[in-house]
């Protein structure tokens, strides 16, 4: 039997405060996800590379957008017990900032059908569990820790 390891995952809530709206991602189908899905920027973080720096890179990579590090905050920390990829769990942090310089492109036209602005109140679905799970948490001010399809205890 073959371990499993975590791998870590980032996203990042741009808030427009004054619009109320934040940057949302349209994904096209893939291999493991076979219809579009809304999520956030973000996505894997390359060895070596600390997850607050992942979600910079991530964010200019996606969109074009320019966040100072020292402008995100950590928003709350996801454990999921599987995700929709088929690779096992993963750890995810989100990170949120208010300031940026830029404007909102879709610079991977060959993953995203489009890179957006949506209202907080009227996000775009379908989504991705974690992501709603994690806008959930961030709009409510729900938990930081967030154990997501794990079973309940007791139930192992």
């Amino acid at each position: 039997m073959s371990a499993v390891t975590s791998r870590l995952t980032v996203s990042i809530v741009v808030h427009d405060r004054e619009l109320d709206r934040i940057v949302t991602v349209h994904y096209g189908p893939r291999s493991w996800n076979p219809d579009p899905i809304w999520t956030l920027p973000g996505g894997k973080v390359d060895p070596g590379e600390s997850a607050d720096r992942a979600a910079v890179r991530e964010l200019q990579e996606e969109t074009g957008l320019v966040v100072d590090p020292v402008d995100l905050r950590l928003d709350r920390v996801l454990h999921v017990a599987h995700g929709g990829d088929g690779h096992g769990q993963y750890v995810h942090f989100l990170f949120a900032a208010d300031r940026w310089r830029g404007e909102v492109v879709n610079r991977e036209p060959h993953k995203h059908l489009e890179v957006c602005w949506s209202p907080i109140n009227a996000l775009p679905a379908p989504m991705f569990s974690g992501t709603k799970a994690a806008l959930a948490g961030y709009i409510g001010k729900g938990p930081l820790f967030v154990p997501l399809n794990w079973p309940p205890p007791g139930a192992e």
